[in-house]
């Protein structure tokens, strides 16, 4: 089993309209509500692949129900959400049909009690002990510590488990320290925790801070990574314009599956790289569109080379 924490879970609506203009109003002419935050996206897109995925976090108040019931209809995701008295927040994507831009829009979270964490600990704990790798996604709540991933990180780790870390800022900086196995940040998130804009570099020293291996988000560049078996780098064989939300989260749930099917890190790579792309053609997060992915899969180029990290 697979597990994904999201602790700030979400509600996730995506509204299409013709174009979005400030300052006006506009008909929607789609509507589509999913669960979301990071996390959850991640355990759907690797239920889709079939493996098996437990999600844990927070849900609460009307959202967090709703979220639970969506969960539900998720073949292969099992709810393992922890309740608790504040309401789960939105996210609002307005997707703008003509140019196909996505102005995002998300809420604070709920404000997490001292019991409610300390109950998630006990939690967490119990599910490790099921768990062949787990992922640590998104944003923090407020009430939650800043060094929450950190000490998540080093549970995990005294358990065997290998983590994941995708977070940004400071529960970044903190979770790196902790030695996870693998962190996977987007270009800005890699220059924020380093201090270098030159993702090769920046990818060097995230490892020197304390992460097993990095691979970086580069958007339209595709994905680097550096391991301690050497570095590649992964590029599209042509821009995919769509809705970008979750598109990161597809790419950690490849490179979670490809580490449980023992692949190679080039055919990780691609895969990640191919479900993120694929993502972007998908109409809400958490989805991927198989014709696309299939379509990518073998056209997607890895260069680098093993030994060389």
């Amino acid at each position: 089993m697979i597990l994904t924490v999201t602790l700030n879970t979400a509600l996730d609506i995506t509204y299409r309209v013709g174009a979005l203009r400030p300052h006006a109003s506009h008909r929607v002419s789609d509507v589509t509500e999913r669960p979301g935050g990071k996390g959850v996206n991640v355990a759907r897109v690797l239920a889709a692949l079939g493996h098996r995925t437990t999600v844990t976090g927070f849900a609460g108040g009307v959202t967090g129900q709703a979220v639970r019931e969506r969960l539900t209809e998720s073949a292969g995701v099992v709810d393992a959400l922890l309740p608790v008295v504040g309401p789960t927040r939105r996210t609002i994507a307005v997707v703008d049909e003509r140019t196909g831009d996505t102005t995002q829009l998300n809420e604070p979270g709920p404000q997490i009690a001292p019991a409610e964490w300390g109950a998630f600990l006990d939690h967490y704990e119990e599910l490790l002990t099921d768990a062949s790798a787990v992922a640590l996604c998104g944003s923090l709540p407020p009430g939650v510590p800043v060094g929450a991933y950190a000490g998540l990180i080093k549970t995990a780790r005294a358990a065997g488990v290998p983590v994941l870390l995708d977070t940004s800022g400071e529960p970044l900086r903190r979770g790196v320290a902790a030695r996870p196995d693998l962190v996977k940040p987007n270009a800005v998130e890699l220059a924020e925790l380093t201090g270098s804009h030159e993702p090769l570099r920046a990818t060097q020293d995230a490892r020197r801070r304390g992460a097993r291996a990095v691979v970086a988000s580069l958007g339209p560049r595709g994905l680097l990574a550096r391991t301690p078996e050497g570095h590649w780098q992964a590029t599209p064989p042509a821009p995919i314009h769509g809705n970008p939300t979750g598109a990161g989260d597809s790419a950690v749930a490849g490179l979670l599956s490809g580490l449980m099917e023992h692949l190679p890190w080039p055919d990780r790579l691609a895969r990640a790289l191919a479900l993120s792309a694929a993502t972007v053609a998908a109409p809400a997060a958490g989805e991927y569109n198989p014709a696309v992915y299939a379509e990518l899969l073998p056209r997607v180029t890895v260069s680098g080379g093993g030994n060389t990290a």
